[in-house]
């Protein structure tokens, strides 16, 4: 995972108090135990737990007035408990606190993995046959987690099958507007069009919410995909909207999340837009996808949501990150490219 730093004093908590309820809930836990914090991430602060046998990952919510609905971080231990023996790659889960009273907010304690991260989607210190690898196996993966069979892993009630994109709609909206800091003309031409133009597909599958390449680690030397990870957003939901915001870095250039829109496709080694569908589509069955722009654009106006609320934490001094404030700017750029995308469906 990303280098790891002395946590943050906003994210101070009593690590003797953590180290009493691990020895008590996490099976074979000894310390001493010392904490870091990884850097990055911008929603459910990151730690990495050191003792003399193991590491361990804990995860939990950031400290502060925070938005309904957001940062669950239960929902994220939970999918992926549940996953554990499907083809989804998924770390090994510990165990979850909901008690408050233990660190100050609820968390959960993960396995440790080693792997890498890939921050950068164009692979530069890759082969081209390497990113070629490295991209089927995310295509692979996502295709695999929407074939779960959910009821069957014990999450039917782990969301509402059925209308996602009028609920998802109606939330982002609702979120970004509890966040707006000024009038952004884009989103308002998005909130208006959106919710009447939602096309007449209903599959239903688990979603992660936040699949990207970066939200996933591969094996130290080999281009397979060891563990999917940051499930915060995760839910019932609908293939296509995974499928459009892993699809989104073909059309968005992101100062956080870098960008595929300069790439050459026929060199690199990356698969362009119509290969990636077209793989994904082979895999799950589908002999295509109508109105594709509008999945695209949906991802790219959520996450102009998302970029709006991780602003207004940082103005407010509850982010988990520095780089909050640069989000701002990200909030316009988004809506301007989801609404071209929406532009193709008129």
């Amino acid at each position: 995972m990303s280098e790891t730093i002395d946590v943050l004093d906003r994210h101070r908590f009593d690590e003797a108090t953590l180290a009493r309820w691990c020895e008590a809930n996490v099976d074979g836990f000894e310390g001493p135990l010392s904490v870091r914090q990884f850097q990055g991430g911008q929603s459910n602060p990151t730690f990495q737990l050191v003792t003399p046998a193991r590491k361990y990952v804990l995860r939990k919510k950031p400290p502060g007035q925070l938005l309904a609905s957001a940062h669950q971080v239960d929902r994220e231990y939970k999918v992926m408990k549940a996953l554990a023996d499907t083809p989804v790659p998924v770390p090994h889960m510990y165990a979850l606190c909901e008690d408050d009273a233990v660190i100050g907010t609820a968390f959960y304690v993960m396995e440790h993995l080693e792997g890498r991260v890939f921050r950068d989607p164009t692979l530069p210190e890759q082969t081209p046959e390497e990113r070629a690898a490295i991209y089927d196996d995310m295509n692979r993966v996502l295709a695999e987690l929407h074939k779960v069979d959910f009821a069957a892993v014990g999450l039917e009630d782990f969301g509402r099958p059925g209308n996602y994109f009028e609920r998802q709609i109606s939330r982002w909206i609702k979120q970004y507007r509890a966040a707006e800091t000024e009038t952004i003309a884009d989103m308002e031409e998005l909130i208006a069009w959106m919710p009447d133009n939602i096309p007449d597909e209903d599959s239903v599958s688990i979603a992660h919410g936040d699949f990207r390449l970066e939200n996933t680690m591969y094996h130290p030397t080999e281009p397979k995909m060891i563990a999917v990870l940051d499930w915060e957003l995760s839910t019932i939901g609908h293939p296509l909207a995974d499928l459009g915001y892993n699809s989104m870095l073909y059309h968005i250039d992101s100062p956080t999340m870098g960008t595929l829109t300069r790439v050459d496709f026929t060199t690199s080694g990356i698969p362009d837009e119509d290969e990636y569908v077209a793989a994904y589509c082979r895999r799950t069955g589908r002999e295509g996808i109508e109105n594709w722009p509008f999945y695209v654009g949906f991802s790219i106006f959520r996450l102009a949501s998302i970029a709006q609320g991780v602003y207004k934490r940082g103005l407010d001094g509850n982010a988990s990150s520095e780089k909050a404030l640069i989000y701002g700017n990200a909030a316009k750029m988004l809506a301007e490219a989801a609404l071209a995308q929406t532009k193709k469906l008129r």
